[in-house]
């Protein structure tokens, strides 16, 4: 009986590790046979889960929904992130969550063994979240996850879209990701009517039911979702842009800076060109100056004046040192 029931519970854990599992393949990850597996999905029918089963070559089994929410299996690691996440979707960010995460942690802290709670009360403790400067735009939690779950089951995905001009419209994607920047969600996703990777603020996502055909994967955007999104982001809220050329290879800059400062454009072996901004030009200087590196500054002309300004500012703040008289000051 012991040695069942650790089977069952063996059993479970895979079947909610992954959308779709064959027989063949549990069989051969407890070390049963079929028609043992046959017989474990049954009694976990019995205790209320809801394993569906497909017939034929490609048939398997999947954990599905059912009108009860049964136990979870989750590990260590996986107790303490889902701990450190209900806490900080308790702080906000998420329309409407923040109550039922506090209950949700609460249930949870009351099963987790002391050392995981020891790990997660340690985490809570001693980090201190920074303040927004500005409230950002609430997320339905049900968008959420059924954006997620369409990246999860690789579905196209219909979706009435508000623009930032207001403009709504219906745009048909398949979705790969979704990216948490800052208070902001976005979805990343291939747009079958356009086909080109884009974009799409969740906040401004209506899906549509049901979800369309499963599609075939395929090549992500170059450098991932996240720096897909970081790169357009970035550049559709800078208030200020610069072109700054370098005296280093791409690869060198590129490997400096983070892909949400800019876009880097190799010149020759030797240079390359830095597409950069910021909502203010002391940003783009500070970021400049922690290249480390050559660099020459030609436009736009409010940049220049600014780090000649800064120059000068430098410059006085070491003449004493050396006897030499401090320039004169420009702003």
């Amino acid at each position: 009986m012991l040695e069942t029931s650790a089977r069952l519970l063996r059993l479970l854990s895979l079947l909610q590790a992954r959308r779709d599992w064959p027989g063949a393949a549990l069989a051969e990850r407890l070390n049963v046979s079929e028609r043992t597996v046959r017989r474990d999905v049954e009694r976990l029918r019995d205790l209320g889960y809801p394993v569906h089963a497909t017939r034929g070559t490609d048939g398997g089994y999947r954990l599905g929904a059912g009108t009860a929410m049964p136990p979870l299996l989750l590990d260590d690691d996986e107790a303490v992130a889902v701990a450190v996440g209900l806490r900080t979707c308790a702080g906000g960010g998420v329309a409407g969550i923040e109550e039922t995460s506090v209950r949700a942690l609460a249930k949870l802290e009351q099963v987790l063994p002391s050392r995981l709670r020891y790990r997660v009360n340690a985490l809570q403790t001693y980090t201190e979240p920074v303040p927004a400067d500005r409230p950002g735009p609430v997320v339905d939690p049900a968008v959420l996850t059924a954006l997620a779950a369409a990246c999860r089951d690789q579905e196209r995905l219909r979706f009435d879209y508000r623009s930032h001009d207001g403009s709504t419209g219906v745009r048909t994607v398949e979705p790969y990701r979704l990216v948490s920047w800052g208070r902001r969600w976005y979805l990343v996703a291939w747009d079958v009517e356009r086909q080109d990777w884009r974009t799409f603020r969740a906040d401004r996502v209506e899906p549509r039911t049901p979800t369309g055909p499963r599609f075939p994967p395929r090549d992500p955007p170059e450098g991932g979702a996240a720096t897909y999104v970081a790169k357009g982001v970035s550049a559709a809220a800078w208030r200020h842009r610069s072109r700054v050329v370098v005296h280093a290879p791409a690869e060198v800059v590129t490997e400096r800076i983070n892909p949400a400062v800019g876009v880097v454009e190799a010149l020759d072996g030797r240079t390359c060109v830095l597409h950069t901004g910021a909502d203010s030009l002391n940003t783009i200087a500070v970021c400049l100056g922690l290249l480390d590196l050559d660099f020459e500054v030609t436009e736009p002309p409010e940049l220049v004046d600014h780090m000649r300004r800064l120059t000068a500012r430098y410059a006085r703040s070491t003449a004493a040192d050396d006897g030499s008289p401090a320039p004169a000051s420009t702003a």
